[in-house]
């Protein structure tokens, strides 16, 4: 299918209607899925793709509905699953940061990888000086509503563990309450204070140009599919 470009939904699915105005002006309509039951929903509203977002992603959990009930999958598992419902092209996201990992996820069945995490220490990017600091280290990452009221992933700090366990499905008035917090932490360098968003396998993340990070990613798949092929004889 040619399109004329892609548009991305995340937190839900919108209606039928909607998908059909988006490929209507030629562009793919893509969604965000977190379990099989929201991949099933997605395609049966007209979804062209979906972004299948493992719990080891960094940042918010793309689920329709953030609850305190729900089962979050880990990408390779999900994939499986997923792919097993659905006919669709699947785009794997969540703690790929090495070319090995793109490597698995299109062994495993994705059409493409999304990667945000490995980016995050190129000099192109905004992030700021604790956060690039934060993703050097080999810290733990951890599930929080506590800055935004939404589930999402990020290195433990300071206002992570202590908020974490308290803090309610309650967005975006979470978010509203914490970003002026927020926004002077960062403006003081405060790396305890600030969300530090990152997946899981963040500490793999460079500090190298975004295109060398791509042909690295490029270069690095290739040859783990050539050693998985030859393992396999």
């Amino acid at each position: 299918m040619t399109t004329s470009g892609v548009v991305s939904f995340a937190f839900g699915c919108p209606p039928a209607e909607t998908l059909a105005r988006v490929r209507a002006t030629g562009a793919a309509a893509w969604v965000t899925v977190t379990e099989p039951a929201e991949a099933e929903a997605a395609v049966a509203a007209g979804a062209d793709g979906l972004v299948v977002q493992g719990v080891e992603a960094g940042g918010h959990r793309g689920a329709f509905v953030d609850r305190p009930d729900r089962v979050d999958y880990g990408l390779l598992a999900l994939l499986q699953l997923v792919g097993a419902r659905v006919d669709v092209p699947l785009v794997a996201t969540g703690g790929i940061t090495t070319g090995r990992a793109v490597a698995a996820v299109l062994a495993a069945g994705a059409a493409a990888a999304q990667i945000g995490t490995a980016f995050m220490r190129c000099p192109e990017a905004g992030t700021s000086a604790p956060h690039r600091a934060a993703l050097a280290s080999d810290r733990p990452t951890g599930l929080t509503r506590a800055f935004s009221g939404r589930l999402a992933r990020g290195i433990v700090n300071r206002l992570q563990a202590e908020h974490s366990p308290d803090a309610p499905i309650a967005y975006p008035e979470i978010h509203h309450v914490t970003a002026p917090l927020r926004a002077a932490a960062r403006q003081a360098g405060d790396g305890e204070v600030i969300n530090l968003w990152a997946g899981e396998a963040h500490a793999l993340a460079t500090e190298l140009p975004a295109a060398a990070v791509v042909a690295a990613l490029m270069d690095e798949a290739r040859a783990a599919l050539a050693a998985a092929q030859g393992r396999l004889g």
